[in-house]
């Protein structure tokens, strides 16, 4: 296959904690309503986090909950939605020519812990550690279990690339897409980050865990009074296809995949770098074929950190300080940070706004950060725009990866 292969999204699957699928999850981004909620956890006790909702039994059976994942159950309830959001005939479709492409942050650490808490019951005897902690920590677990509960047997893998996941998941999608390993990829990212205390317990040690009194406006991105990340869990999925198979069956089409890129910061461990975010944002609309100043609306990483904050907005501010018409926004300021999913659940919200011309806003901005003050940063309010013709999706991860994804209007 050609490497110009136009790719296009026709199926969107999601879980988060403000919606279960896109028209419920949009709906509450425009209506300012925050799925964070009070959530305690072993060890911790109680704290803030975001919280799904789905019916895990929708395409599972209490069994096969049992003996897989969090993660899994909510790749296999986003893989599901994505293909009959697609309107693909898939109980027809050559399953050996679907693949499965999603990011993760990380994964097994839920089920270790859950197996070391077990056996402690136990004077720690090994003999009660479970036989499936093998299958459930493989780094391919939630990409398998699809393959397992929707019988596809092309290739499926998980990209770990820390937070920018979701957009590692869907590049891979488009690459695969373009090699001609398939002909439909289920691709983007998922998360159950909030069912280890290791990652509360860890960004508490760092002074970056969010807390207020109120669960709802705990994520504050750009915000003076921001104090951290609000841990999430969710995932969402995208059906890729080539943009002529996805024409020959009358799919509609929510966006075309114009340009992407990844690259690293080489500089620190956690800390981003704001020149490698530069270069990966420029990289990513010279493959688009187009300047900063037709980018319409560019929903960015910020996770409600001090120094990241700063740092991505000084980054955003050398890209886009010349595009009057380019808006910004933060999705993370509803729903925490999903991780694994955070990449690819942001851009799902956006998608919308290439039929209603609405950037949903970035909410608990009460006092902007000096810092953080981007032109055209959208707050507290949606505004009507008068075009959405491409998208650019912003995120990053620790250990220095960026990725960055733009959507074209089709």
């Amino acid at each position: 296959m050609a490497i110009q292969d136009r790719i296009v999204i026709t199926g969107v699957g999601l879980t988060s904690p403000n919606g279960d699928n896109l028209e419920q999850y949009r709906k509450n981004l425009l209506a300012g309503v925050s799925g964070v909620q009070d959530f305690e956890t072993r060890y911790m006790g109680k704290l803030i986090a975001g919280v799904c909702h789905y019916d895990p039994l929708k395409y599972q059976k209490k069994k096969d909950v049992r003996r897989g994942t969090r993660a899994g159950s909510i790749a296999i309830y986003c893989s599901h939605e994505a293909i009959a959001d697609s309107g693909i005939d898939f109980s027809s479709a050559d399953k050996s020519r679907v693949g499965v492409f999603l990011g993760i942050t990380e994964h097994g650490n839920v089920e270790t812990e859950n197996e070391v808490y077990n056996i402690s019951l136990k004077g720690y005897d090994t003999a009660f550690w479970t036989h499936h902690h093998n299958p459930r920590t493989v780094a391919n677990n939630p990409a398998g279990e699809v393959t397992l509960s929707m019988g596809i047997s092309g290739p499926h893998y998980t990209v770990g690339a820390a937070c920018a996941a979701g957009n590692a998941g869907l590049i891979s999608g488009v690459q695969m897409l373009r090699l001609g390993e398939v002909d439909v990829a289920l691709a983007g990212g998922v998360s159950e980050a909030i069912h280890t205390f290791g990652i509360f317990a860890s960004f508490k040690a760092q002074g970056a865990l969010a807390t207020h009194e109120i669960a709802a406006k705990a994520s504050r991105p750009y915000d003076l009074d921001r104090n951290g990340i609000v841990v999430s869990e969710g995932g969402c999925v995208y059906v890729l296809e080539r943009y002529e198979d996805a024409r020959k069956r009358g799919a509609k089409i929510y966006g075309e995949i114009a340009g992407y890129a990844m690259n690293s910061d080489a500089s620190d461990f956690v800390l981003p770098l704001p020149q490698r975010q530069v270069e990966c944002m420029r990289l990513a609309l010279a493959r688009a074929g187009i300047t900063p100043a037709e980018v319409d609306i560019v929903n960015t990483h910020a996770t409600a950190t001090r120094l990241g904050d700063q740092q991505e907005s000084q980054a955003v501010r050398e890209v886009f300080n010349e595009t009057p018409t380019t808006y910004i926004n933060n999705t993370k300021s509803f729903i925490g940070h999903a991780m694994g999913a955070a990449a690819a659940l942001e851009l799902a919200g956006n998608l919308p706004a290439f039929q209603d011309l609405v950037v949903h806003p970035t909410i608990n901005v009460d006092h902007l950060d000096p810092e953080c003050a981007i032109p055209n940063l959208v707050m507290n309010e949606p505004r009507k725009i008068q075009k959405v013709d491409y998208i650019l999706n912003n995120s990053a991860g620790m250990l220095g990866i960026n990725a960055v994804v733009v959507v074209k209007r089709v």
